[in-house]
């Protein structure tokens, strides 16, 4: 019986479940179209992603942190010797194989473990997991006896407003704050990547609806030219974005938030795509476009660009759409205005555009609301497009 109440999920609050259940795209969604649209617009006037994304990553973080804490009162209120077996507990789920998402997270934070330290330190072997647990237990217990000894005793009581309560001391924080730190580490790990991955798209396609380009879910030839689609499986590898201007033009797109320090990827993604494709009954000439977050000085990218016939944009330049659309005239003769305009003038044009799109389509999620007339509010980083 203690086991079935033992569920570590059980004893997390819907809220938490729901973060720890909740794919990238759901979070998205959760976040709201106009939270999307302000994001988008940081990122298309050269703030980093990582910048805008944080506050959402740390909401997430507070939000657990808290569903922790409840967790470890009520454990303590309806579970004998709770902090004591909870090691015992979190193996025990872990040992059965067929856990819910919220419940192995939990089981491994209660552990100290992430999956990467899941796959690192026990190498996905179950076999190694009682050697793991005893010798968590025991060095966590070593370190609050010497603890205690040089400090002293801590004595306390939590009260939920539910009336469960727990007695504190030095292991109840211990066993705590390990889970927690795990935790954070958990979602700052897995939100760099979802967050990137999806903003890729809500970037990109607002860059081309901004262009004057049409967004189409499939690959689209006929008499209406100026489309593009997203993520495309090319004829080797896949690209992020396929624009096709008029008969045998067209372009390429790869997006990333990849900083300066890495740039091998930067490297792989000049070289990734074929000049020309085949679609309905004509072959189309392709430029490609590699936009990244910034390129580190003395790097060759350009250069070897240039030998692929590609063309590198930094997102780490303020107003980069205008980048674009330069290299959309000069590579496929596609004149737009944002290319010739002043650049005080850009913030607003890009705002004014971007608060028409309905930014969430291009993950294949409805709109949720439009955007009012007094634009993205008065965020930190000159974010109101009026200002400067």
């Amino acid at each position: 019986m203690a086991k079935r109440q033992g569920k570590l999920n059980q004893l997390l609050c819907p809220t938490a479940v729901e973060l720890l259940s909740a794919s990238g795209k759901a979070l998205v969604e959760r976040i709201g179209a106009d939270a999307v649209r302000q994001i988008v617009y940081d990122v298309l006037c050269g703030v980093n992603l990582r910048d805008s994304t944080e506050v959402l990553t740390r909401r997430r973080i507070a939000i657990l942190n808290l569903a922790l804490v409840e967790m470890f009162v009520k454990g303590a209120a309806k579970i004998p010797d709770f902090v004591e077996k909870l090691p015992s507990l979190a193996a025990d789920v872990l040992q059965r194989g067929r856990s819910s998402k919220p419940e192995r997270s939990v089981a491994q934070w209660a552990l100290g473990l992430t999956d990467k330290g899941w796959q690192n330190v026990l190498r996905d072997d179950m076999r190694g997991l009682q050697h793991y647990l005893d010798a968590y237990v025991r060095g966590s217990k070593e370190v609050v006896g010497e603890w205690q000894r040089e400090h002293g005793e801590l004595t306390g009581r939590i009260l939920l407003p539910s009336g469960e309560k727990s007695e504190l001391g030095w292991l109840f924080f211990a066993y705590l704050l390990n889970s927690a730190g795990a935790e954070t580490l958990t979602i700052r790990g897995s939100e760099k990547s979802a967050y990137g991955k999806l903003f890729e798209k809500l970037v990109l396609g607002s860059v081309l609806e901004i262009l004057g380009f049409r967004f189409v879910q499939s690959p689209e030839v006929g008499p209406n030219r100026r489309v593009f689609w997203l993520s495309s499986p090319g004829e080797k590898r896949e690209s992020d974005a396929t624009l096709l201007y008029e008969a045998g033009k067209g372009v390429r797109f790869d997006i990333g938030f990849i900083g300066r320090g890495n740039p091998e990827i930067s490297l792989d993604k000049v070289t990734r795509f074929e000049r020309e494709i085949s679609l309905g009954h004509q072959k189309w000439y392709l430029a490609t476009v590699i936009i990244v977050d910034r390129i580190g000085a003395g790097s060759r990218i350009r250069e070897l660009a240039r030998q692929v016939d590609g063309t590198i944009v930094q997102m780490s330049l303020g107003y980069w759409p205008q980048d674009v659309a330069r290299v959309l005239k000069e590579r496929i003769g596609y004149g737009h205005e944002l290319a010739s305009m002043e650049q005080p003038a850009v913030r607003e044009y890009l705002w004014n555009r971007l608060k028409k799109i309905a930014v969430l389509k291009y993950v294949q999620a409805p709109e949720q609301g439009a955007m009012g007339p007094s634009g993205p509010g008065t965020r930190k980083r000159g974010r109101n497009p009026g200002s400067g």
